[in-house]
């Protein structure tokens, strides 16, 4: 039966679809760690609270990198080059979501809209990892071998999203709702066809790998354009509703650590 209990058993248990699926969610982390570093050095005056909560969202991705690259370490693989259609971060700066690297990279201050455009960006990102985490920890959360980084990394993940409905909301309050909204709506619409760009560049690439039959690989690019359909017709409005979460301040202090990895 294909499911996603059943792919991701296939991926887990062969060393080549492994080693690209950490490689990819590493390098998306690492990336992930880079920018948010940023932005907590360019963060305006009249934000600067905020600055503490985005260098402990940077350094939860960092440390989500380094999970993947200790679990590829494990069964002695390297990481592999990630593939230019499979870059997810890449590809959504591409499309102008976020704040671009070349803003990142100079030392100018950043505007609270650039705050705002960021913590959007981040709310539909973080709903996509929190949504896969869950899923994940959901079917392999006791295995031997991800089951503790799986269940990290989601735990994480739900602080990233709960933070930014917080701060959004904060920022609404401020007078800013409208252009959240916006941003919001762009980030979703252009995230879910992403999105499915690179499940389908994945899957082509796993499908090779383990050498799956012309008609398994269909079902599955069908049933990605299927999420597709359902997330730009009904499903982006989810990803765009914002609500107080019930832990607050949830990236308050420093990071967890992780010792074992």
């Amino acid at each position: 039966m294909l499911s996603a209990r059943s792919l991701f058993q296939e991926i887990l248990d062969d060393d080549r679809s492994f080693r690209l699926f950490c490689s990819i969610a590493a390098s998306g982390e690492a990336q992930g760690g880079w920018e948010n570093g940023r932005i907590a050095a360019l963060v305006p005056e009249s934000l600067r609270y905020l600055a503490p909560k985005i260098t402990r969202h940077g350094a939860d991705e960092d440390k989500h990198g380094r999970i993947f690259h200790a679990l590829l370490k494990k069964r002695g693989l390297e990481p592999s080059e990630v593939p230019s259609e499979a870059d997810y971060t890449m590809l959504l700066e591409r499309r102008g979501i976020g704040l671009a690297h070349t803003k990142l990279r100079r030392d100018e201050t950043l505007t609270e809209h650039d705050i705002l455009v960021y913590l959007a960006h981040s709310r539909i990102t973080e709903q996509r990892a929190a949504g896969q985490m869950e899923m994940l920890v959901r079917y392999f959360g006791d295995h031997s071998e991800v089951g503790k980084a799986l269940r990290i990394i989601r735990a994480d993940e739900e602080n990233h999203l709960a933070y930014c409905h917080e701060e959004l909301l904060w920022l609404a309050r401020r007078g800013h709702g409208r252009a959240i909204q916006r941003a919001l709506r762009e980030c979703a619409l252009a995230e879910i066809e992403v999105y499915r760009q690179v499940s389908l560049a994945v899957m082509d690439r796993m499908g090779r790998l383990l050498g799956w039959p012309a008609p398994k690989a269909r079902l599955l690019a069908a049933g990605i354009h299927a999420v597709y359909g359902y997330e730009r017709l009904v499903g982006w409005r989810r990803m765009v509703g914002l609500t107080m979460p019930e832990r607050r301040d949830p990236l308050g202090g420093p990071a967890t650590p992780a010792p074992a990895f």
